[in-house]
């Protein structure tokens, strides 16, 4: 039995990530890490702390869906004490990423923005039909909750940069993330990301490739919060069996 521990238990995808692990019969809930005020029921076998080192020392894979200042500290606990990683925090700091970077050297780490199949997916077809049609302009619109901390969203960062790298762009070169005033005509290369907020919306991310008389939208939308927990388990069960590395969503599920 794989005794999985969750990084940030508290927050909008705690409930569902304790609710999947203990319904799912090849994992056991063994810790949850606690920031704040833990509302869920646990059986008395789960160890609840607000220590990272005790966290990762009690788990055979750790999922994260916390901050990225937790995260940061996740990296620094599993460098110490070598523990598979499943990560779907997003907006980190240039130091942070590092900090994956190097906890993958001693230890399997899944990072992902998105841990849905669908956006698995999305992914290649994005990246495919931007090689294909190289005189379209793309357009990245991305929806999420009231809520929602950061902007553009993690998912959406990830799509621009497979369509960027189907086109052999540098995408930090030609990002744009907001148009006002008087900005001239769209540059040729330009890639798109903009980011809506309001009401419960769990997340909608389309990709539109434009041309003169004809258009392609590739659209993904999520209906329910358990699309990333269930996949994350998904992704923690695969990845306890790998090397030391970083891995996506997309080798655990094979695509």
């Amino acid at each position: 039995m794989i005794k999985v521990g969750i990084l940030g238990s508290t927050g909008r995808m705690g409930a569902h990530l304790i609710a999947d692990t203990l319904a799912d019969k090849d994992v056991e809930l063994a810790v949850v890490h606690v920031h704040d005020e833990l509302k869920e029921q646990l059986p008395d076998s789960v160890i609840i702390t607000n220590d990272i080192d005790t966290l990762v020392k009690n788990s055979d894979v750790v999922i994260d869906f916390s901050a990225p200042s937790a995260t940061e500290a996740l990296c620094e606990a599993v460098i110490k004490n070598p523990t598979p990683i499943v990560v779907a925090t997003t907006g980190f700091t240039p130091h942070q990423q590092n900090l994956l970077l190097e906890a993958s050297k001693v230890a399997p780490v899944l990072y992902s923005s998105n841990m849905s199949v669908g956006i698995a997916l999305l992914k290649q077809l994005v990246r495919d039909v931007s090689a294909k049609l190289k005189d379209f302009d793309i357009e990245i619109v991305e929806m999420h909750h009231r809520h929602k901390v950061d902007a553009p969203s993690g998912t959406a960062l990830t799509l621009a940069e497979f369509a960027a790298e189907g086109r052999g762009l540098d995408l930090d070169k030609v990002r744009v993330s907001g148009r006002d005033g008087q900005i001239g005509p769209r540059s040729k290369d330009e890639i798109a990301v903009m980011a809506l907020r309001g009401g419960d919306i769990v997340g909608r991310h389309t990709v539109g490739f434009y041309n003169d008389g004809e258009y392609i939208e590739l659209g993904h939308t999520a209906t329910s919060r358990q699309t990333f927990s269930k996949g994350a388990i998904r992704a923690a069960k695969w990845l306890v069996g790998q090397s030391n590395g970083m891995y996506s969503i997309n080798d655990a599920i094979g695509i």
